[in-house]
């Protein structure tokens, strides 16, 4: 068991996924050298190299654009949008081309993308820094829409988007990214398969609520007790 942040945890469950296969590619806007805005990429590029943890420009329809077209070449990019804000720029790519190529072409191509996004608001940022776009993506057939609500979740939905063979937008709570949790990395005995059912009862009713092909994750909040 290992102590980790919900931040620590994407890092560790990134790097796995860069260590299982050469085909995962990690691009976006200051996530080599810098590590990401909240260092969820950290050490990333000085273990796997440039050519895999690649530092783009400030292009957000370029980054997943450029991503559709490598998924089309065997690759299994993860982009980051930098903040939720900033998505937009991208929306056509994902929407026009990564949500419906795999219809479109009556299943003989597949998109394997992951879109990770920060989003939601309580940390004091500004405009375009504190949105909450997910109920765009979720009307947009073809497309998966998961979060994570603790470190455990985090860790092996990471790994488990990247192992799809769908495009999935990935949604980080970036509120939660400093809560701390214990996770066991050599055991998937605490994972749950993206689109299964699972929920954690703690003197509430439900705390995570999971529907096919999207994952809304949250956590009860007892007033009487003062306690999430």
């Amino acid at each position: 068991m290992t102590a980790l942040t919900v931040a620590k945890a994407l890092n560790a469950g990134l790097r796995r996924a860069l260590e299982a296969d050469p085909k995962v590619v990690i691009a976006g806007e200051d996530v080599g050298k810098l590590g990401g805005v909240f260092r969820v990429t950290e050490g990333l590029q000085k273990d796997f190299g440039e050519h895999r943890v690649i530092d783009s420009p400030l292009a957000e329809s370029g980054i997943v654009g450029t991503a559709v077209g490598m998924a089309l070449r065997g690759y299994r990019p993860v982009c980051e949008i930098q903040f939720d804000g900033f998505v937009y720029p991208a929306f056509d790519q994902i929407v026009s081309q990564a949500a419906r190529l795999h219809n479109r072409s009556r299943g003989q191509l597949r998109m394997p993308i992951v879109i990770r996004i920060p989003y939601g608001g309580g940390i004091g940022a500004v405009e375009h820094h504190s949105e909450s776009p997910e109920a765009y993506f979720c009307h947009t057939p073809g497309l998966k829409v998961v979060t994570c609500s603790n470190p455990v979740d985090a860790y092996w939905m990471i790994q488990q988007a990247i192992a799809s063979d769908d495009p999935i937008i990935f949604f980080e709570p970036k509120r939660r990214y400093h809560e701390r949790a214990e996770v066991d990395e050599s055991s998937d005995s605490d994972a749950i398969a993206l689109g299964a059912g699972g929920s954690i009862r703690d003197r509430c009713d439900l705390d995570r609520l999971r529907t096919d092909g999207q994952d809304l994750s949250g956590r009860c909040r007892s007033r009487r007790r003062g306690r999430s």
